[in-house]
């Protein structure tokens, strides 16, 4: 897709892979009235159909770039290549992401800062590359952001994680030992300043330390909503839990906040997982939400 340009910024989607997996394998509980109702404004007839038995939760794994005052921002890193995962779906990947990138129109060498809304293994696997057998940052000039209490949290390896507790093994830990990464809390100013310039916000439920990502500058404001919501299925049911949400009722409350959030200020969003341009607006639409995509 096209660069979007919003005052200052121009922001790049860069993208990794699709990964389609059984829709009620993700989000159980979600029912035939839901999907009819996510159909009249989602047609994606390879993904989604009136029977949730039969539709898949098919995620778009990318991200995004923004050039801000002669800055390069990477958010969320995706899956990575090469990276020996329990997940077998995302075990030994070898996709043409770094071709990707370049074809944006930038070089791993050209990316100045690194922000991951959350550390999970689809958000930090490009952090690093393997070299001679040894796990190094991709992004050799660039200072990457991770959040305390991720960090801390999947440090521990606690029971349940252990494909993120993986990701952090090869993905998180080689870019400490590099003396590139800094442990930040969720509430981080990384350039600028709030309201001009790139900021955390916490959005606590899906992972302990998840956050949004905020970017605002001499114009409309963008949000970076991470994994808050992965499918447009859940503005519609936002009250059911994710497979991967470590604590079901503080995400959907904090699903909620986001969306009214983003409603009410008529923000311009990039969801970390929507197909299409990913980009675009929330609407309310009577008890629930809907999504308007821009064009590409």
């Amino acid at each position: 897709m096209k660069p979007i340009e919003l005052g200052r910024m121009r922001i790049h989607k860069v993208h990794e892979m699709d990964s389609p997996v059984p829709l009620l394998s993700q989000l159980p509980g979600t029912t035939e009235a839901d999907m009819r109702r996510l159909l009249e404004w989602y047609d994606q007839p390879d993904e989604v159909n009136p029977d949730p038995e039969t539709s898949f939760m098919t995620f778009s794994v990318h991200s995004w770039v923004i050039e801000l005052d002669g800055r390069r921002i990477l958010i969320d890193t995706c899956c990575g290549n090469h990276k020996n995962r329990s997940l077998p779906e995302v075990s030994q990947l070898d996709t043409d992401y770094l071709g990707n990138l370049r074809r944006a129109g930038f070089a791993p060498e050209d990316i100045d800062l690194v922000m991951c809304t959350h550390l999970h293994f689809d958000h930090v696997g490009w952090n690093t590359r393997l070299d001679n057998g040894k796990w190094l940052p991709t992004f050799a000039n660039a200072k990457y952001l991770f959040g305390k209490r991720d960090f801390d949290y999947f440090q521990a390896n606690p029971e349940g994680e252990e494909l993120h507790h993986e990701a952090l093994l090869d993905s998180i830990v080689p870019v400490m030992e590099a003396g590139q990464a800094e442990l930040v809390d969720e509430n981080h100013v990384a350039h600028r300043e709030i309201h001009d310039g790139v900021w955390l916000e916490p959005a606590f439920g899906h992972s302990p330390g998840c956050c949004t990502i905020t970017a605002e500058a001499d114009g409309p404001p963008a949000l970076f909503w991470g994994d808050v919501i992965h499918h447009p299925v859940q503005l519609i049911r936002h009250d059911l839990k994710f497979a991967f949400d470590m604590d079901g009722a503080m995400a959907s409350a904090t699903r909620v906040r986001t969306m009214q959030r983003a409603a009410d200020e008529e923000l311009l969003c990039f969801p970390a997982h929507f197909r299409r341009t990913s980009a675009g607006h929330v609407k309310r639409d009577g008890d629930a939400f809907r999504y308007e995509w821009i064009e590409g």
